[in-house]
């Protein structure tokens, strides 16, 4: 931990000056997190660093949906529940890539295998409502996915190596 300190008060000290400070040493950080998120003694980290108080750190984390707090996966599929979505089909395309992953999604509404290749959480809305039922994988939206359709995908990525 003590070389993670090391490189937070890097990164602290090359962004500091600049305007929005905050918000990009936190991407930074969360960036450069083997996990892509910003656990909790990064986030006392941080506070420190820059001498104001966690509490104002954690309401910008908290904020903006950029941010993770819990360990995400290599590959991170999001799942829209949003009307549309729902009344053409999402909640088995949800129901069918926690099966295929074999997880659970867990009070947030996220769920991360235990090998770290793949997180799964849900959106309220992308706002693609034509092309519903949609999918984001890895950021890339997916529009009027189908189970096979689904399947194929989470099996390419599935087959693909580890930080290919």
């Amino acid at each position: 931990m003590h070389d993670r300190a090391n490189e937070i008060a890097a990164i602290v000290s090359q962004h500091r000056e600049r305007h929005g400070a905050l918000l990009s040493i936190l991407e930074a950080v969360q960036r450069t997190n083997e996990h892509n998120y910003l656990p909790k003694q990064e986030l006392v980290m941080v506070a420190k660093e820059l001498g104001i108080p966690l509490s104002q750190v954690y309401s910008v984390v908290t904020f903006y949906a950029f941010f993770n707090l819990k360990a995400q996966g290599e590959h991170v599929i999001t799942v829209c529940r949003g009307t549309a979505c729902h009344t053409r089909g999402s909640k088995p395309l949800l129901d069918k890539v926690l099966h295929m992953l074999g997880v659970e999604l867990d009070e947030d509404g996220m769920a991360t295998t235990p090998d770290y290749r793949f997180t799964v959480h849900t959106v309220a809305c992308f706002g693609q409502c034509a092309l519903a039922p949609v999918i984001a994988i890895d950021g890339v939206i997916h529009s009027m996915v189908t189970e096979e359709k689904l399947t194929t995908m989470i099996e390419a990525l599935s087959a693909q190596k580890e930080g290919a």
